[in-house]
């Protein structure tokens, strides 16, 4: 079992970890905030305040920040002042809250949704993917998943990882020149496991947070599982890759994700575990 240090405590619901210019940035969804935290001192600061729920988070090439809105259905950018500003609308396009979201080195997002109103008992529905360009314009580019979730961008641009929550797989598709997405194949079936927030290493695995089970799972391409470590105490609900040599494994931990409990019980948690491969891609 190795060792895993808290880094930080007392949040409401810890989600869409990035590593980026030394730091781990989140979401504290059901706090309705963005927060940089220095793993080396421990300084946590609120970067952002997203009344409708944060979630997924990226930056354009010019270094400005994406953030899910995921109860409006927006995608926001955040401008050199501070100031948060309507980067995409995608009302139209996704059917439920939008969740979290990978940005690539092109400043592309793809931002999946619930594709239900799970917190009221509705009858879970397969959903989408959405594209957003730069420029902030979207469309549809995947149909039929059940609850996409976590993505990863591998490092040459060309392939799109996505964890169904509800499907119990991480599915992969090819990434056209124009953004669309094609080849849709199953990367890992996972045998029970829920996957959430995902990332990549260099090996070409993905860490996979699963909720319900305590744990992070590093499966490769085809499925079979490499590690599995523990988190006994906590749910896991996603994960990130960085530090200085890119193997610090930074994971979102919470008693639950159900946003009225949340708030009260402010039960999450930032903790990290070193692991022997570093991360690649996007995030």
């Amino acid at each position: 079992m190795p060792d895993i240090d808290v880094l930080l405590d007392d949040l409401a619901f810890p989600e869409g970890p990035r590593w980026r210019d030394g730091a781990v940035w989140f979401s504290d969804m059901h706090a309705h905030r963005v927060v940089r935290l220095d793993p080396t001192t421990g300084d946590a600061t609120t970067v952002a305040e997203v009344p409708t729920q944060p979630s997924g988070l990226g930056w354009l090439p010019d270094g400005r920040l994406l953030v899910v809105s995921m109860t409006d259905r927006r995608v926001l950018r955040q401008e050199p002042d501070g100031a948060l500003v309507e980067h995409a609308n995608l009302w139209h396009l996704a059917p439920w809250h939008c969740n979290d979201m990978v940005v690539g080195a092109d400043g592309r997002a793809y931002v999946g949704n619930f594709g239900f109103d799970m917190y009221s008992d509705a009858t879970p529905r397969r959903t989408n993917i959405v594209a957003v360009e730069p420029d902030g314009t979207a469309r549809s580019v995947a149909e039929d998943l059940g609850f996409p979730n976590g993505m990863v961008i591998t490092p040459d641009g060309a392939t799109l990882i996505v964890g169904e929550s509800f499907g119990g797989c991480l599915t992969a598709f090819t990434i056209a020149p124009d953004g669309s997405l094609h080849d849709r194949r199953t990367f890992a079936t996972l045998n029970g496991a829920v996957p959430d927030g995902i990332c990549l290493d260099v090996e070409g695995a993905v860490w996979l947070a699963c909720p319900l089970s305590h744990r992070v799972v590093r499966v490769a391409d085809g499925g079979d599982v490499l590690d599995e470590i523990a988190f006994p105490h906590l749910d896991t609900f996603a994960c990130t890759l960085g530090g200085d040599d890119g193997r610090t494994l930074f994971v979102c931990t919470a008693a639950t994700h159900d946003p009225t409990e949340a708030p009260r019980l402010r039960s999450g948690r930032i903790e990290a575990v070193r692991v022997a491969v570093p991360g690649a891609g996007s995030p």
